[in-house]
């Protein structure tokens, strides 16, 4: 029943997401202007080279990041769509400027600013128009942080373009230069580092400079810096980071004079031995400590797979896995007498769970190792996967209530296929299975997920495999052993009005979906999906509706295809600037939106904080949010205490989101997290929140 409605998703989800819409060389993204610009003053010759231009108009007050953003931000990321032979290299940053806000110190840019790029022309190049193609990803701040995206094409004449020289030749002179003579050394004293620099300009001498490191995770970027000359030498105490991350052998930086010249790259290789990180940081009071259990890092491997299967097992009580599920039972049900067929069935529904829980997080290890910021449940923060997920549901709840039946679309071939290898509904059930239940894992694995991402591979995926094991656990045992099975129920007319009963559950899912599809991509974006589902089940039914002779199959077919693409292609645009065009989430009742800067500046006024990490799609967030969260004597205290109440939403990507994640040890969603006053490190509390548990946290000293 599924394989065939599994096969259809995988087909549409392609379609929708590889959907092409005409970029342009400009655009706006919410809070700058993205322009994709060119300059070749002598042409585009074989074996030259010619440059590329990212130019971000910030609005007033906006600004994006440096290569190093320092204590927040990411830097701006290009990929490139280019023709065969030809080559992009990285971005020619040009010099930075600080960025203070509270007690942190990043690096960016704010105004007008062009991000050049070399493009190297192949030696085989035989003239022509050249399209290139430009997707580029940054982050954009101002009091709150969005990330933003600009997808730009342009196609370069091979005759020479000097359109944009200005901007060009502006970009070049702020880029950091290499200074003729100038060396640097470095060496460790304690918790500093100290820089020494001979060389420099003249005009620098006996004047104040500023340090731009490229390593982010080294030196505390706000800390004074310590520096004097003597002579033409310069010497630089830089203090090292407490939460430092890194212990390198050398380092390259950017040095430039507090007036605003353009810098000098420096690179200097590191003597002595390096403490042990986070040694510099103050010892925090006990009540400082983490309230959820010891990381499973500090356990044994073994206890954390069993956890892991344990988690495993539990997930099937998830109200957002039931639906699926339950097909699991009624296949049991249908094939009580068939005894081979239900175990091959059990062993291929577990190959599907594990298969696909190693497949995800394998996808998730080598997007992260790329420089993603993703977590786990990063699948249903794509509106498109969203949209397709509630076109199948949908379609799987006709199938249920009887208002079609598939076997009878189906040409013979694959029907005989079917019939050859009858598995394949157990084996994609539990793929369908895996692809719901993900998310819903963080209640019972949140720490175990997050200690297992930071692992090696072999490691990690061990945790997933047995993740995938507890899963499929019970199904398993049902179909191996007797007396297991025996406990369901025995086949007879009771299916018939079950299975019609299951389409209700299915249907909800869908109101579910709807929900969080809202929540990503706004009203539009939910119009674009119901009118998808309408186009789907007319397409359903035109495919039923009886045909003579393979021509009049051929026209259904085409018919049924045409009505489908004509509304996705009116769709589309409804997901594809969904992220561009929905605003930040908004502050509710006592809660504000989350933002490292609105972060710094809470704790910079001394003040507790309580941090709610949440997605529309985990159903225990919201069920916390109704519960716990919104009990008038947890209300109350939140008030009495003055802790700011913020709140983290991850129902669509966000990179600041997921490395805030990954700093508290975590992957997924729900984690809540009290900063004391002046407690270094949060109270992390358990993913299933009580009352009384909050309250207790916010009471302790």
């Amino acid at each position: 029943m599924l394989a065939p409605l599994v096969r259809l998703l995988l087909a549409f989800t392609c379609a929708l997401i590889t959907g092409w819409l005409h970029a342009a060389p400009s655009a706006e993204t919410g809070h700058a202007r993205a322009s994709l610009l060119a300059h070749a003053p002598d042409g585009v010759k074989p074996g030259s080279t010619v440059w590329l231009g990212l130019r971000l108009e910030h609005q007033p007050h906006w600004h994006t990041y440096w290569r190093n953003p320092g204590d927040s931000g990411l830097p701006t990321t290009l990929s490139w769509t280019l023709p065969s032979g030809f080559a992009a290299g990285d971005i020619a940053w040009p010099t930075p400027k600080q960025l203070p806000l509270g007690p942190l110190m990043n690096y960016g840019y704010d105004g007008d600013l062009l991000l050049p790029v070399r493009l190297t022309v192949p030696a085989g190049y035989a003239g022509g128009d050249l399209p290139l193609r430009l997707r580029a990803d940054f982050l954009i701040c101002e009091d709150v942080c969005i990330p933003e995206f600009a997808e730009l094409d342009l196609v370069l004449k091979a005759g020479p373009e000097t359109t944009h020289a200005a901007l060009f030749e502006r970009a070049f002179a702020a880029a950091p230069r290499t200074e003729p003579g100038a060396k640097a050394s470095a060496r460790l004293d304690g918790q500093a580092l100290v820089i020494e620099v001979a060389g420099l300009p003249a005009g620098w001498r006996g004047k104040p400079v500023q340090l731009f490191p490229e390593n982010g995770a080294v030196l505390d970027h706000p800390a004074p810096l310590g520096q004097s000359w003597e002579g033409e030498r310069l010497l630089l105490r830089a203090p090292l980071s407490a939460q430092r991350s890194e212990s390198p052998a050398a380092m390259d930086a950017v040095l430039t004079a507090a007036h605003g010249s353009p810098g000098i790259r420096i690179g200097f290789a590191i003597a002595g031995a390096w403490p042990q990180p986070g040694a510099a940081a103050p010892a925090a009071p006990a009540a400082a400590a983490p309230a959820s259990a010891p990381a499973p890092a500090d356990r044994p491997w073994l206890v954390v797979l069993g956890l892991a299967f344990l988690g495993g097992a539990i997930l099937n009580l998830m109200p957002c896995v039931f639906p699926v599920l339950s097909l699991k039972v009624l296949g049991f049900a249908q094939h009580g007498g068939e005894r081979r067929r239900i175990v091959a069935g059990g062993f291929a529904y577990t190959a599907g769970v594990v298969l696909s829980f190693l497949l995800l997080a394998t996808l998730l290890l080598a997007l992260r190792a790329s420089g993603e910021g993703l977590g786990w449940g990063f699948q249903l923060q794509s509106p498109p996967f969203v949209a397709a997920l509630a076109i199948l549901f949908t379609l799987i709840g006709f199938n249920l209530a009887g208002l079609f039946e598939f076997r009878a679309m189906l040409p013979d071939r694959l029907l005989n296929a079917r019939a050859r290898n009858p598995v394949a509904d157990d084996f994609l059930t539990g793929v369908l299975a895996v692809a719901v239940a993900s998310p819903c894992t963080a209640p019972f694995m949140g720490a175990a997920l997050g200690a297992a991402l930071s692992q090696p591979a072999p490691q990690a995926l061990s945790v997933f495999a047995a993740l995938g094991l507890g899963m499929a656990a019970p199904y398993l045992a049902a179909s191996l052993f007797p007396g297991v099975a025996r406990l369901l129920p025995r086949p007879g007319p009771w299916m018939a009005r079950f299975k019609t009963f299951m389409a209700f559950p299915m249907f909800a899912t869908v109101v579910w979906l709807l929900w969080v599809l809202g929540q990503q991509a706004g009203i539009d974006a939910v119009v674009a999906l119901l009118a998808l589902v309408v186009a789907a089940a007319f397409g359903w039914w035109l495919l039923g509706i009886p045909a003579r002779g393979a021509a009049g199959r051929a026209g259904a077919i085409g018919a049924a295809v045409l009505a489908i693409g004509a509304v996705a292609a009116w769709a589309w645009p409804a997901f594809r600037y969904a992220q561009a065009e929905t605003p930040a989430v908004q502050a509710s009742g006592a809660w504000q939106a989350w933002s490292p800067q609105a972060f710094a500046e809470a704790r910079g006024q001394g003040r507790p904080v309580f941090v709610d990490f949440t997605a529309a799609w985990c159903v225990t967030c919201q069920y916390n949010k109704r519960t716990a969260l919104a009990d008038p004597a947890v209300m109350e205290d939140f008030k009495a205490r003055g802790v700011v109440l913020m709140r983290a939403d991850w129902t669509r990507r966000d990179e600041t989101i997921t490395q805030a994640l990954k700093e508290l040890g975590r992957s997924g969603v729900p984690v809540y997290a009290l900063y004391r006053k002046d407690a270094a490190q949060p109270t992390l509390l358990s993913e299933l929140l009580s009352v009384d548990e909050v309250r207790q946290a916010l009471a302790a000293p």
